[in-house]
């Protein structure tokens, strides 16, 4: 008989104890995908800011009580970062480049004239060589008072370790639902296989052997994981877009992109797959040990 073989001498379907696993394996695939989605946004949203902030530096300047001393301070600022080894280059952001900025946090307030602005000065760094950002950092500190520097790399690598603890989160807690759903599937196959005890006698008397039995178990329990994870699929898809939406249209450019790409659609596709057959695989596996010590 076909592993695939819809046939079955238990009545299995009968079995009220099994009907609970496909909420299961739905709340186990739901996860898997919210998990597996959110983890590829994070990647993506620190791979954009580790390309455009990885190689550079933002130096400040406080707010000087006229033109006359900004502009000498953005010049002796200007003068040290360049003289400084490792810079490829610094150019002085515009106050409007500095408003757009500011205009997300500040919002009408960024449209005022009189709004005492912090001069910026972006400095890109060549990558390869060792900059010493904290004996820059003294050296404006001592020329332009006020002046500090904002090294990017810190605060990414920070980022980065906390998205790497995020990810350890992540799969710890999908392991262990994995790890219960597994469990379940083992109840729940030894307590059909204590229910048919004597159905799978009367096989074994006229000749099944364990491998049958084991294929009856393993059929219903796929369909079974099958059936949760297409549950867990369908409420995974409309929440997913839903966040997308929400995000989307709140047009900020602090808002992640969350966005689904074709590798995360392919996933989605296969997850309820992956469910039901390790659901399957875990029914086969029950059947054929507890039956070699059962008969």
């Amino acid at each position: 008989m076909s592993i695939f073989s819809t046939r079955s001498d238990l009545a299995l379907d009968r079995d009220d104890h099994a009907q609970f696993l496909p909420l299961l394996v739905a709340f186990m695939v739901f996860l898997a995908i919210i998990a597996m989605v959110g983890v590829a946004v994070v990647n993506r949203t620190v791979d954009r800011w580790d390309t455009g902030v990885r190689d550079t530096l933002t130096v400040q300047i406080a707010p000087a009580p006229s033109t006359e001393a900004s502009n000498r301070a953005i010049e002796n600022a200007m003068r040290i970062v360049r003289d400084t080894p490792g810079v490829v280059s610094a150019q002085l952001i515009s106050e409007a480049q500095v408003l757009d900025l500011l205009r997300p946090w500040l919002g009408a307030l960024a449209n005022q004239a009189d709004l005492p602005l912090p001069r910026l000065i972006d400095v890109t760094i060549d990558t390869d060589e060792s900059i010493d950002v904290t004996s820059l950092g003294r050296r404006l500190a001592l020329a332009v008072p006020g002046a500090t520097v904002d090294d990017h790399r810190v605060w990414l690598d920070r980022l980065i370790r906390l998205l790497s603890t995020i990810e350890l989160i992540g799969i710890s807690v999908l392991a262990l639902i994995t790890l219960i759903t597994i469990g379940t599937v083992i109840f729940t196959t030894r307590t059909g296989l204590a229910v048919h005890r004597d159905a799978i006698e009367v096989l074994h008397l006229i000749g099944a052997q364990d491998s049958y039995v084991a294929r009856q178990f393993a059929m219903r329990a796929l369909w079974l994981g099958l059936r949760g994870g297409l549950i867990g699929l369908a409420l995974a898809i409309p929440t997913l877009l839903g966040l997308g939406h929400l995000a989307q249209s709140m047009q900020s450019a602090t808002i992640p992109d969350i966005s689904i790409g074709l590798g995360q659609w392919i996933g989605m596709a296969a997850m309820p797959v992956f469910a039901s057959v390790i659901a399957m695989m875990t029914a086969r596996i029950t059947v054929l040990r507890t039956l070699s010590k059962m008969l």
